[in-house]
């Protein structure tokens, strides 16, 4: 297990997941996010294949439309 935290909310997860599992655990798969990890932005395309690690300090927003 490793511990993360996602925007301030310490949070466990299994030790080998990557960004793309976390997005999907969230309940945010095709939603337009932005995700910094430990202080930088992860592109989307890096989402499958970034991993995630013991202490990361995950910040994620969810772009919301209006006018």
């Amino acid at each position: 297990m490793i511990t993360v935290s996602i925007n301030g909310a310490t949070r466990q997860l299994s030790d080998a997941i990557n960004v793309a599992w976390l997005i999907e655990d969230l309940g945010l798969t095709g939603k337009r996010i932005a995700l910094e990890r430990n202080g930088e932005i992860v592109p989307r395309s890096l989402f499958a294949t970034q991993p995630l690690a013991d202490g990361d300090k995950l910040e994620v927003v969810v772009a919301v439309g209006g006018g």
